[in-house]
């Protein structure tokens, strides 16, 4: 177990020094929430209302920094596809090292790299006029359960990474994501949509952890906690062993 906990660190290190030296990437990964942001907030924003009533912009960041947590599977797909493409992967395992630390590493420094993002968009939301009002547990257990999520995706990213191999495949992995993200309860209430566009609204794991979050940030939308709990677990409970399976397959 140290001997694992050790590799894992040394490539969440290496994944990290890769990212230090991509700063416009980051900077632009940063960035392009915040935009949507601006967008939604106030060029779309002005003629949204919040069932229930109450303020469309403290509706609207929740469902933000859950999508954010969404869009970090593209740079995880990417990453791990890239170093399995170019057989990067194939030297790391010729190594005298953990099977588990490329993968392990990769989801540590992409957890760390979307807590960072999340700090972001949180600053964003503070900026445009986004409140809790809540206590500030109860705020810190909305950004858990939002991390809870990214964790789960990136597990995904990994899992299609190492199936694919080949980074080119990034656009089909986008096409996946959009549909899921603006299905959802982030950017509208489900109440509003049609019956039957609201009930796969009302089934999406993001909208789990957006209704979540807002209820303990005391926005408007809020819903229970703990779809947003046992729909992560169930999506890592799945993707962590397909994960280490294809790993483990690129050995044959």
């Amino acid at each position: 177990m140290k001997w694992a906990l050790h590799d894992g660190w040394v490539m969440t290190r290496r994944e990290l020094a890769h990212l230090a030296r991509q700063p416009a990437q980051i900077v632009l990964t940063l960035l392009f929430p915040v935009l949507l942001v601006l967008m939604f907030g106030f060029v779309l924003g002005g003629g949204m209302s919040v069932a229930g009533g109450g303020d469309y912009r403290e509706y609207l960041l929740p469902g933000m920094y859950a999508m954010t947590m969404l869009f970090g599977i593209e740079t995880t797909f990417a990453a791990i596809a890239t170093d399995t493409g170019r057989g990067v992967t194939d030297r790391f395992r010729s190594l005298p090292m953990a099977p588990s630390a490329q993968v392990t590493g990769r989801a540590v420094a992409d957890l760390l790299t979307s807590a960072l993002g999340l700090l972001v968009m949180l600053g964003c939301g503070l900026a445009v006029g986004w409140r809790w009002h809540s206590s500030a547990a109860a705020a810190l257990t909305a950004v858990a359960l939002l991390l809870w999520l990214r964790f789960a995706v990136l597990w995904i990213g990994i899992y299609l990474g190492l199936l694919s191999g080949n980074p080119q495949l990034l656009v089909a992995v986008q096409i996946l994501v959009w549909p899921v993200a603006f299905l959802s309860s982030a950017l509208a209430s489900p109440q509003d949509m049609p019956t039957w566009l609201g009930t796969l609204s009302h089934w999406n794991p993001l909208s789990a952890t957006a209704d979540a979050t807002r209820a303990l940030f005391g926005n408007p939308g809020g819903g229970t906690t703990w779809p947003a709990l046992l729909w992560p677990a169930a999506l890592t409970a799945v993707f962590v062993p397909l994960s280490i399976r294809q790993y483990r397959r690129l050995s044959r």
